[in-house]
């Protein structure tokens, strides 16, 4: 069992209908046809969303998305129209809404990795292989690899697993001409992230993407390149052979499986709330994010 804790009701809005509620994310569709996404400060860990949110990370990953988007134009279109607030909504919507096109999403996670961990990690313990493509022996946890490579994922429900599939099953899925551009595309913009952050100090170890298609032309769409769909790394204390210092929520992931916490993850019982120092940590690691890559201090 698992998925939310507390399920929110969402924030009813005239002229908005609600779409959907995400593990992040409210989804909502204007008078026009437009969506409009909602970033929240939920925060989830182990396939649970949290009772306690982590202050300004919904805004943290509004506004990175919005500057790795500007990064990226010259490479793939995105799916922004405005960052206007509809009329109507709550105040506290500010900087972590985005009013976006209504694409034809393509039901896969895209995922590009350079270095090998999580899920990679384990299956190439097993098998010597990520997704059934073949790497060198002797890799570890932490390892670049010879060239970053393309580990496509189903989109699971919230509170549920995605899981790796090879690409011949993903061009199954979407066609080969899809699968060929979501592999092509996914490794530009990966590249293109990772010289950007290396230049910052950063490791980009691995990342997911979301696109669509407006017509023929392949979008991407959700968030792009922020803490939640990314493993940052600081460069300087990266040390292949051991799980890494990361950008990201593991503050609450270790606190969650700590004895303080009290939490038996296999047992059907909710996590418990964080505790302040927990929160506090994990939300300055998001905002040390958004600084070091962006250049610019988060206000």
């Amino acid at each position: 069992m698992s998925g939310f804790v507390e399920k929110p009701e969402p924030i009813q809005v005239p002229g908005l209908v609600h779409l959907h509620t995400g593990k992040v994310r409210e989804l909502y569709q204007n008078e026009a046809g437009d969506l409009v996404m909602v970033a929240s400060d939920r925060t989830s860990a182990f396939d649970w969303v949290l009772p306690t949110e982590i202050p300004d990370k919904g805004r943290v990953l509004t506004q990175l998305s919005l500057w790795w988007f500007d990064q990226l134009a010259d490479l793939v279109p995105n799916h922004v129209l405005s960052t206007e607030l509809p009329e109507g909504a709550p105040a506290d919507w500010a900087g972590r809404t985005l009013v976006c096109k209504s694409l034809r999403m393509v039901p896969v996670e895209a995922v590009a990795r350079g270095y090998l961990t999580g899920s990679g990690l384990a299956e190439y313990r097993e098998s010597r292989t990520v997704c059934g493509l073949a790497l060198p022996e002797g890799l570890v946890d932490g390892s670049e690899l010879p060239a970053p490579i393309f580990t496509p994922a189903t989109k699971a429900a919230v509170g549920e697993h995605d899981e790796n599939v090879s690409y011949e099953e993903v061009a199954r899925q979407v066609g080969a001409e899809t699968a060929a551009q979501l592999r092509q595309t996914t490794l530009a913009v990966y590249s293109r992230a990772r010289s950007i952050a290396r230049d910052r100090g950063i490791i980009l170890a691995d990342t997911k993407f979301e696109f669509g298609y407006e017509d023929d032309t392949l979008v991407l769409a959700d968030e792009v390149l922020t803490p939640d769909s990314s493993r940052f790394w600081p460069a300087d204390q990266w040390e292949p052979g051991r799980a890494q210092p990361s950008f990201d929520k593991q503050f609450v992931r270790d606190w969650l499986t700590s004895a303080e916490s009290g939490w038996d993850r296999a047992s059907e019982q909710p996590p418990p709330p964080l505790p302040e120092e927990i929160v506090t940590a994990t939300r300055a690691k998001y905002v040390e994010a958004y600084e070091r890559l962006t250049g610019t201090r988060w206000a």
